[in-house]
């Protein structure tokens, strides 16, 4: 089972950023379409930002786009979500994981929590 590890969240003032580092647990990443997912408070899992293995194509969630910036250096076997003018509704736990996974089926790890508030 491929195992992801995140961090960089935190506390942060609305207006302000954030960069949110996943790494992969025993694994090469570089073949892997890896997505962010995020679960607000009483929401759902749901998928925010998700890039390709190569080129690579990037995905974002209306909400985020814009904003945030999904990137991935191979070579630290890391995938990045850079997140800019946080605002309260991006509170959340975020997870990592490859692009095609249901956010509804398995269980997730603890993720990184984020707290957007004054």
């Amino acid at each position: 089972q491929l195992q992801f590890v995140e961090s960089g969240g935190g506390l942060v003032q609305p207006g302000g950023s954030l960069r949110l580092s996943c790494v992969a647990s025993g694994f090469a990443l570089n073949n892997i379409a890896v997505a962010w997912f995020r679960q607000g408070p009483g929401a759902g899992l749901g998928v925010i930002s998700c890039i390709s293995a190569s080129r690579p194509d990037t995905y974002y969630a209306e909400s985020v786009k814009g904003r945030f910036t999904i990137s991935r250096d191979n070579a630290k076997n890391t995938v990045y979500l850079q997140m800019n003018s946080l605002k309260p509704e991006d509170t959340g736990v975020y997870h990592c994981s490859t692009c095609s996974r249901n956010p509804s089926v398995g269980s997730w790890g603890q993720g990184t929590r984020v707290t957007v508030s004054s």
